[in-house]
């Protein structure tokens, strides 16, 4: 694996996923391919209690590849993207991301769809992707979810980016602690106590239970959502000149079409 390292440990109870390419941990094809390839090896381990999502270096995502979100790639992309999803849904396991620095728009899709977020002080979060002139697919029915509907519109149609107290404040994220060092400690002693002495096959359960309305929302309207952003909006002008004129670093010149 190039771009991310598994290690699995807690007598083969907790298996730790570190997202890392390098530089801002961008979730590119290659990356959401060995994720998938992760996850679908977790079917057969029946003993696993929780997955951990963490960022290598400063950030935890700049999110994903801007250039593979061009009209040719974006079919593509988003299909191999939300396939994660529907993993984490069918697997059941428990799962938590421990996020530092930027955790923005892919990234924070994947944070955001874990059942326990932990965060230190330097975290921003944020779903920019309207800035580009598109919209972020999981993100649009996760957040009303969890956050309700005028908190999740807040940030899907302004793009604006929060603090970890403010996604603290919003129920977004459980815990936030000083530094990356106090977030490790904190979230190693939070394992410990909370999901260590559980049966891992009640857990699976337990998380399909309290998810039941959640996993339905994503089954039946991530494809949904998926369609219009490839069918329709990536026919529209502005959103291939959202993403162009990000990738050639130049200020976007809309149309309103």
């Amino acid at each position: 694996m190039e771009k991310i390292k598994l290690s699995i440990t807690n007598d083969n109870s907790v298996a730790r996923i570190l997202l890392d390419d390098g530089k801002g941990n961008v979730l590119d094809a290659l990356m959401i391919e060995e994720l998938q390839n992760v996850l679908d090896s977790f079917k057969y381990k029946n003993e696993l209690k929780l997955i951990v999502f963490e960022g290598a270096g400063k950030h935890f995502s700049f999110g994903a590849s801007v250039d593979e979100h061009k009209k040719e790639f974006a079919g593509a992309m988003l299909r191999g993207f939300h396939q994660l999803f529907y993993s984490i849904r069918d697997l059941g396991i428990p799962s938590l991301a421990k996020i530092s620095g930027q955790c923005l728009g892919g990234g924070m899709e994947l944070a955001i769809m874990c059942n326990f977020l932990f965060a230190d002080t330097t975290v921003k979060m944020g779903q920019p992707e309207i800035i580009l002139g598109v919209f972020p697919p999981p993100a649009s029915l996760i957040l009303p979810e969890k956050i309700g509907y005028a908190k999740a519109e807040e940030l899907l149609i302004t793009g604006k980016t929060i603090t970890a107290d403010e996604a603290k404040s919003l129920g977004l994220i459980n815990e936030v602690f000083t530094d990356k060092d106090a977030l490790n400690a904190g979230v190693d002693e939070w394992i410990e106590k909370n999901i260590l002495p559980k049966s891992a096959s009640s857990l699976r359960y337990a998380v399909k239970a309290a998810r039941v309305r959640f996993n339905h929302v994503i089954t039946n309207f991530l494809p949904q959502l998926e369609s219009i952003y490839v069918k329709q909006l990536m026919e529209t002008h502005d959103a291939n000149e959202g993403i162009n004129s990000f990738l050639e670093k130049r200020k976007p010149v809309w149309e309103n079409k």
